[in-house]
């Protein structure tokens, strides 16, 4: 008698999947996209056509009115030789180094100190995150309460003290100061948010194994739960870092671009552009080199975390 090699799987005859399986699979396959299929419509039509347009529009000259004239690459290569334009960029630099090193030791020292049982503890982690959620319109007015050259609370508390009245946001020297702290003051909520999350994500006995073996709070925090934070501080580096390239709000409610165009960034550049002069196509060119930058920050950021083993995404 013949002995078949065959495998027993092989032999088993291959049967259709029952036709009531196959109908419920494509009613559940039917009720998911039922469930995300308005929200991917919507999210396609107010990101990705949107986006498709601006690279269309940065192609072309138009006014919003006028037929649209094709002109290729024309738009970019203005930008490189227009002074205003490379000043914004400064502008925007000058407040991403002031703004982003600030913001992240300033949510690390709140998060570190909101980090422990103390009577309303929990009213003060709430009264730190107010700020944050607080409108950009709110804050513009604020700042120019606090450091109005004339009337403001600072240069009266100056005043008092018999030192000079400074310019504040009238002065091309300090404006941009000002904005980074008046951004500070609502955007450090945030990193103060997340490093507290990570730092109760931390196990005590981490902790409590380094004080047992003689280390101090400072040598604690340095050695066992900085490492442990890293990868938040990625995150939120990366993350700030973004929306410091994208400040427009409080520029617009406080200084519009001003003292002498000490302030201009470069998304109020290209809204300037776009929507008071009518360079539409001038300014998508503008909102797609701000892109391409933070896109290549982001990526450069990423790839230095992950060659530093700080897998933050």
């Amino acid at each position: 008698m013949a002995i078949t090699t065959e495998p027993v799987a092989a032999r088993r005859p291959r049967t259709r999947a029952n036709p009531q399986v196959r109908r419920n699979r494509r009613r559940q396959s039917l009720e998911g996209w039922s469930f995300v299929g308005p929200a991917t419509l919507i999210i396609m039509a107010l990101s990705v056509f949107p986006a498709a347009w601006a690279l269309l529009l940065s192609l072309q000259k138009w006014n919003g009115f006028a037929v649209p004239k094709f002109i290729g690459v024309q738009n970019y290569t203005r930008l490189v030789t227009d002074s205003e334009f490379l000043d914004a960029v400064g502008h925007t630099g000058v407040y991403v180094i002031l703004f982003v090193p600030a913001s992240v030791l300033a949510g690390l020292f709140l998060a570190v100190a909101l980090n422990r049982q103390i009577p309303l503890i929990g009213f003060y982690r709430t009264a730190i995150f107010v700020p944050f959620v607080a409108s950009a319109a709110a804050t513009g007015i604020l700042s120019t309460y606090l450091f109005s050259p004339q009337y403001g609370l600072v240069n009266n508390v100056l005043r008092v003290l018999g030192l000079p009245a400074q310019g504040w946001l009238e002065d091309t020297n300090q404006a941009m100061l000002v904005i980074a702290i008046m951004s500070l003051w609502g955007q450090a909520a945030f990193t103060t948010v997340i490093y507290l999350a990570a730092l109760q994500d931390i196990p005590n006995e981490l902790i409590e194994s380094a004080r047992i073996d003689g280390a101090t709070r400072w040598q604690s925090f340095w050695h066992v739960v900085w490492p442990q934070l890293s990868p938040v501080t990625v995150f939120v580096t990366i993350w700030q870092v973004i929306g410091a390239i994208q400040l427009f709000d409080l520029v617009y409610t406080t200084t519009r671009g001003g003292p002498l165009d000490a302030t201009k960034t470069i998304v109020y550049f290209l809204w300037e552009r776009a929507f008071k002069y009518l360079q539409f196509g001038y300014g998508s060119a503008a909102a797609y080199v701000l892109f391409v930058v933070t896109l290549m920050i982001t990526i450069a950021l990423v790839v230095y975390a992950r060659r530093k083993n700080l897998e933050a995404f």
